[in-house]
């Protein structure tokens, strides 16, 4: 991985939020590639209830102050950063005083997804490419994990398709177990449409439940690693009909090498 730029992108990451397969993987990922000679960057959601004391979270003046359209509104852009000392890697956090003040990820305390996860996914998206834009970094590798970060391959093959930043890397979205039941507003269709996405390209979001946000982020991405071993019957049928390259799933003692192996020979050769 020597001197290879991967950007990572996730919906949860440990130690900031509860280990989980989503979490667990988007730290061990870009510890990997950090280990074996890449530069990284990583940018997760900040939710409310991640610790900014604890954690040292710190605003960054110079990357904040944009504000994002989201459904035909204007929503400030926070960018916050903290380090993992043990292993020196730093973390950038996507933040907004609507969407990620609460203090809890994706369900209110009756676990009910919130009704505006949709918009925060978007607004998710929109804010990495326009930090990354900042900060004026042209990653060979761009990893999505977890369903909040799911539209992204959508918005960088779709409404970012001219910015040149990004016009070589390839987009890897590793597909985890069930991330949520139900669905995301109905409307979630309308709302990337009126960024210019054209509806008959996501007309699997019609139904916005989380086989058919996945099934959207596969078709976008330029390879997808199966990370679970319990993914939905109907997604691994979807993914195993594409033509593109897709790594099995491979346990965590042994995914150091398999996930090398796949970055160098299959994501860019």
């Amino acid at each position: 991985m020597n001197g290879k730029k991967i950007l990572f992108v996730s919906s949860e990451l440990v130690p900031y939020l509860p280990e989980n397969e989503v979490s667990l993987m988007s730290y061990e990922t870009p510890r990997m590639v950090n280990s074996n000679g890449g530069q990284i960057r990583i940018f997760m959601p900040r939710f409310g209830n991640i610790n900014e004391r604890r954690h040292q979270l710190h605003e960054v003046i110079r990357l904040s102050g944009m504000n994002l359209v989201i459904n035909d509104m204007d929503m400030p852009l926070i960018i916050k950063v903290a380090s993992i000392p043990r292993e020196r890697i730093q973390v950038y956090f996507i933040d907004n005083d609507e969407y990620f003040k609460r203090k809890a990820t994706f369900t209110d305390e009756d676990g009910k997804l919130f009704p505006d996860n949709d918009e925060r996914a978007i607004f998710f998206a929109k804010g990495v490419v326009e930090t990354v834009k900042k900060l004026n970094w042209s990653p060979d590798i761009i990893h999505v994990h977890g369903w909040m970060a799911s539209l992204l391959p959508l918005y960088l093959k779709k409404f970012y398709a001219d910015e040149p930043l990004f016009s070589e890397s390839k987009i890897i979205m590793s597909v985890y177990g069930q991330g949520f039941d139900g669905t995301l507003d109905k409307d979630l269709i309308k709302k990337i449409a009126f960024d210019g996405v054209p509806e008959e390209s996501i007309i699997a979001l019609e139904e916005p439940n989380y086989n058919n946000l996945l099934k959207v982020a596969v078709d976008y991405a330029d390879a997808v690693i199966l990370a679970a071993e319990n993914i939905p019957a109907d997604l691994e049928d979807y993914i195993s009909k594409l033509e593109k390259p897709v790594l099995p799933f491979v346990p965590l003692q042994e995914f150091e090498e398999a996930y090398v192996n796949f970055y160098n020979t299959k994501v860019l050769k």
